[in-house]
């Protein structure tokens, strides 16, 4: 492969800035090749579009209440929601308490539909959070008055509901959330409800992947955790994923973060930061703890994905640990954010394809734009499968 300077330049940047060790993971976990087939001599350009790795947050149900007529601050939400995430959490509105507010059997999925919706027309992926929650505050009063058979009947119409009422949208759930710090419904009905919750959402929908998902966890080094997990799989709980939340202080140590996904990762089941957020006042401190964050996890083949707990101040329940702040000025973390994702670790080739017409591009695992001898197609390199073949003979004419 024939390649310019600029282009080595640009491979250089995107991984030069991170440990050496951390680099090289990267390069080994997070990139892949674009083997590109065109004509001899040929320029090539190749642009990334998004990542596979998701880098999402959760949203909140203020900022799509008026989607015709959006206030500034919604616009302004909505615009950096599509510009600088590629994955979303509802963060209340698919919560029970939000769906079926005051009486069973009356579910209303408007806004979670809604929010939904436009994450699909903006291209960003969307996870469900969450079928339960067992926490004994979070329980409705409604529910808490059924009798033991109604309530397990209330309870296996949610999980077949939620699960097949999202079939080919959303793909991953988490089930019951918190179960390491509380779970009214295993203490009402028995420990055996859990699998039950399993065995039904799995029933609504038998693609979807099934999440564990608790706090405490991101730098305890995962033990407790562990256990718990493994004594979910024992009991035949077909959990399908590890949700780790992060609500965080002032300080991230990469190195507990590391050694809590090595424990983890022994499940071979995939992690994901499901509600990253650092709750202090010292934005340089924040920053910091967003880059070792971030740098940790991408870096590590066992996760594959990161969401933040928002990102405004004003529509954050915890505004300090926001990235953009109430009036919309960026923290020092928002531009770690920006820098990390859509700079560092995104994909700006510029170089030549040899007297055959090959070329052979590392890439960062996700969709890209390539453009060679007059024409233009639009790739997906997945990790799954390392390398694609690109023939710009199928391609169309570039405009």
């Amino acid at each position: 492969m024939l390649t310019t300077a600029s282009s080595a330049c640009v491979l250089a940047a995107c991984l030069g800035a991170a440990a050496p060790d951390q680099a090289a993971a990267i390069r080994q976990h997070r990139m892949g090749t674009l083997a590109i087939q065109t004509a001899p001599n040929a320029a090539v350009k190749v642009t990334q579009l998004r990542h596979e790795f998701w880098f999402g947050t959760a949203i909140n149900r203020r900022m799509f209440a008026d989607l015709d007529n959006p206030s500034p601050d919604a616009k302004k939400y909505l615009e950096i929601l599509r510009t600088h995430f590629n994955a979303a959490v509802h963060e209340n509105e698919m919560k029970w308490y939000s769906t079926e507010r005051n009486a069973p059997g009356e579910p209303d999925y408007t806004m979670a539909d809604r929010m939904l919706a436009w994450c699909e027309a903006n291209g960003l992926v969307m996870r469900g959070h969450a079928i339960f929650w067992g926490i004994e505050r979070y329980v409705q009063a409604w529910q808490k008055a059924l009798d033991d058979a109604a309530l397990r009947a209330a309870i296996e119409r949610r999980a077949k509901e939620v699960t097949s009422r999202y079939k080919g949208r959303i793909g991953e759930f988490d089930v019951n959330n918190e179960m390491m710090h509380g779970d009214w419904y295993a203490k009402r009905l028995g420990p055996g409800i859990v699998a039950d919750m399993f065995r039904w959402a799995k029933e609504g929908n038998p693609d979807a992947r099934l999440y564990v998902n608790d706090y405490g966890i991101l730098q305890s080094g995962g033990e407790a955790y562990a256990r718990h997990i493994q004594a979910l799989l024992d009991r035949g709980i077909p959990v399908g994923g590890i949700g780790i939340q992060g609500h965080s202080g002032g300080h991230i140590d990469p190195a507990k973060v590391k050694a809590t996904l090595d424990r983890l990762a022994a499940f071979k089941l995939p992690i994901k930061i499901t509600e990253f957020d650092m709750d202090t006042a010292d934005e340089a401190a924040k920053a910091r703890g967003h880059e070792a964050l971030y740098r940790t996890c991408f870096a590590h083949p066992a996760v594959d994905g990161i969401l933040v707990w928002g990102f405004w101040g004003g529509c954050h329940w915890r505004p300090k640990a926001a990235l953009w702040k109430k009036d919309w000025t960026p923290t020092p973390a928002a531009e770690v954010h920006r820098r990390l994702i859509y700079d560092e670790w995104w994909t700006r080739f510029e170089g030549k394809a040899d007297a055959a017409g090959r070329c052979k591009v590392p890439a960062f695992f996700g969709r890209h734009r390539v453009e060679a001898a007059g024409k233009l197609i639009e790739v997906t390199l997945l990790k799954a499968e390392g390398t694609k073949h690109v023939a710009t003979s199928q391609a169309r004419e570039a405009p």
